[in-house]
């Protein structure tokens, strides 16, 4: 069948959508384990829209949605600069009670303007990914401008940390250039800009090198507690994340899986809802047959161990 005879003109498919059709690669995580669990926290504040930030309009996508316009928005900062303020000492001083090491997922303008919110999760031995410099979709983008935006991303983090980011992840909608722009860089060992599978997978970059695909989810992630997203109580979020958990543990038995928990300062650092990671984190800590780790020691060891 050509283009020309199917419904509307419509050209076959380019996507792939079978993937490993219901297989799954022979291979362990370290340990022994079957299931490896990625925390990312996501640090996004002082890289939301804000005239104060010599942006041309305040945001308005929060728990109050409202766009203030032609005037500073001192409500809409001081709910994001509570991430910044509370929210991070918070949730770093959870994960280390459980000994727990995650991805800080963090906007490049956020740590030029606080360096200290890169800083902090590094110096505990946490992961400083790149988020973009803004908080904000790369869809339609253009490709300059898109360039740049990695490269003053990756320069925040070095001049906070010391340390460049290897993995990167668009809030929302990459563009169709994104992945490309990433692997030209070569500096990047993985993107998490992809939610359809429970497993990475590797690409090929334009020199040769591997590049590893990790994927990411918008369902177990504290996002869902804002307006009609479905949690409201702290439990919401701790039933969901467990219960998904339980459910590739058992999968793991045969063959490996991998989850990644979606965490916000601003949102998960509330005190109504750090009840809900902390009883995540009782849930798993101490059982053998998941690892917690950074998403880059996770692409660092599919690249290692996985069948090519």
């Amino acid at each position: 069948m050509t283009s020309e005879t199917l419904p509307g003109g419509m050209p076959p498919a380019t996507r792939d959508l079978v993937g490993r059709a219901g297989g799954s690669p022979d291979l362990r995580w370290p340990n022994g384990g079957s299931l490896a669990l990625s925390f990312v926290v996501n640090v996004e504040e002082g890289a939301e829209l804000a005239l104060t930030s010599g942006d041309a309009r305040n945001e308005s996508v929060y728990e109050a949605r409202e766009e203030v316009l032609g005037h500073a928005d001192p409500c809409m900062e001081s709910h994001f600069g509570y991430g910044s303020r509370v929210g991070l000492w918070r949730i770093l001083d959870l994960f280390d009670a459980y000994g727990v090491h995650a991805t800080f997922s963090s906007c490049g303008r956020a740590v030029a303007a606080t360096p200290l919110l890169a800083q902090a999760p590094h110096r505990r031995g946490h992961e400083v990914s790149a988020h973009g410099w803004r908080w904000e979709s790369h869809a339609g983008m253009a490709e300059a401008s898109e360039t740049a935006v990695i490269a003053a991303t990756v320069a925040a983090i070095r001049d906070a940390t010391g340390e460049r980011p290897v993995g990167w992840h668009t809030r929302s909608a990459s563009s169709v250039n994104t992945r490309r722009l990433l692997m030209e860089e070569g500096g990047f060992l993985y993107d998490s800009d992809c939610y359809d599978d429970d497993l990475p997978r590797i690409v090929t970059r334009p020199d040769g090198k591997p590049h590893v695909i990790l994927p990411y989810a918008f369902d177990t992630n504290d996002m869902r507690f804002s307006p009609g997203g479905g949690f409201v109580q702290a439990e919401d979020f701790s039933r969901y994340c467990i219960a998904a958990v339980d459910w590739l543990l058992r999968e793991s038995r045969t063959a490996p899986r991998m989850l990644s928990i979606g965490l916000h300062l601003r949102i998960i650092g509330r005190p109504g809802r750090m009840a809900g990671l902390a009883a995540v984190l009782a849930h798993i800590v101490g059982n053998p047959a998941i690892w917690v780790a950074r998403r880059r020691d996770i692409a660092a060891h599919w690249l290692k161990a996985a069948p090519r």
